[in-house]
């Protein structure tokens, strides 16, 4: 996480509810279930756990296709807070008769770890597991990176 973020100290958020549209965010028309604009901080992870939930049970999911999109969400937005340095997340969510589609889309650059990964000493590491745990719970994955930040896309079969 950034050292600082307008004045704030490192893993501080927003109250809650200060939450602002920051930008305007194409969601395909007849198939978005929810869009949530957070701040890029540890306490945006735990408020999309419960709109997951919730977007769960509205689409009556089942137990494991609701743990596959728990999984999914909290990794892609960790991935935002930890590594991007971006100010915000943006996170949709979409669905057709076959699948839910998540997307988390930042505005900032992605931050190398400051270490090589070696698998033999990452294989007890508390982090690192992300995109191989999303990629175990999606049947596809999309990333698409420029200047003005990333958008990683799951698809998660109902």
């Amino acid at each position: 996480m950034r050292s600082s973020r307008g004045g704030q100290s490192p893993g501080v958020c927003e109250p809650p509810g200060s939450e602002r549209l920051r930008e305007q965010v194409p969601v395909p028309a007849g198939r978005a279930l929810a869009v949530a604009v957070l701040p890029a901080c540890p306490l945006a992870v735990s408020r999309l756990r419960r709109l997951t939930r919730a977007v769960a049970h509205s689409r009556r999911l089942s137990e494991a296709a609701e743990e596959a999109l728990a999984v999914v969400v909290s990794e892609l937005a960790t991935n935002v807070v930890l590594h991007s340095g971006s100010p915000d997340l943006v996170v949709t969510f979409e669905a057709d008769d076959h699948a839910l589609t998540v997307g988390v889309r930042d505005r900032g650059r992605w931050r190398d770890r400051p270490a090589a990964r070696c698998e033999a000493a990452d294989m007890d590491a508390d982090f690192g597991r992300g995109l191989t745990l999303v990629d175990a719970y999606a049947v596809d994955r999309s990333v698409w990176s420029d200047a003005h930040g990333t958008l990683v896309r799951a698809v998660i079969a109902m």
